[in-house]
């Protein structure tokens, strides 16, 4: 199985249509997303063609491909207007040998790992930035960056997870790092 891992949209139809011609380009079979997919948030601009219900129903047309994680930014009329499911603060799903912690990064991040063990991998968004690490417990910490208002700069993106291959990819495509586990 192949998956596009995803996160903070925040609204912006632009980089939602992008990542969506992304994931079809990528021959993904499921996109999983790390929160705040539809609210821009207090302290962020507003994203490129900020529109939530386009957002919404873009991602509706693939509910059945999408599932998510719930973000600090994202609320339960969210759900309302959303046909897969995304309040959970965090999903856990396994790859072979390794254990999946997804969640957002607001709550469990490098700085306050869940109950994982050496192998396994937390996938987190939130700080907008892509982020590919090993702790000295082994574990690893994974962050596809932000869809839509990526910081420090670096590119819009997501990450593939295709076998025991993670791949950082720029919205265009372009690999940017790649890591087997």
């Amino acid at each position: 199985m192949k998956l596009m891992v995803a996160s903070d949209i925040h609204g912006s139809a632009y980089w939602c249509r992008r990542l969506l011609e992304a994931f079809d380009r990528e021959g993904a079979d499921r996109l999983l997303l790390l929160g705040d997919i539809l609210y821009h948030g207090p302290r962020n601009a507003l994203p490129e063609e900020y529109a939530p219900m386009e957002v919404a129903a873009m991602l509706n047309e693939r509910s059945g491909l999408v599932f998510g994680v719930r973000g600090n930014c994202d609320a339960e009329i969210d759900q309302m207007v959303l046909q897969f499911p995304m309040m959970a603060d965090y999903s856990l799903l396994f790859a072979g040998q390794h254990a999946l912690y997804a969640t957002h990064g607001h709550l469990w991040h490098k700085d306050k790992l869940p109950p994982l063990r050496a192998g396994d991998v937390l996938l987190h968004g939130h700080t907008h930035v892509p982020c590919w690490e090993k702790t000295a417990d082994g574990i690893f910490i994974f962050n596809p960056g932000s869809v839509s208002i990526p910081k420090n700069n670096t590119p819009h993106g997501y990450l593939i997870l295709d076998g025991t291959d993670w791949i950082w990819k720029s919205m265009d495509g372009e690999a940017y790092h790649h890591l087997t586990l």
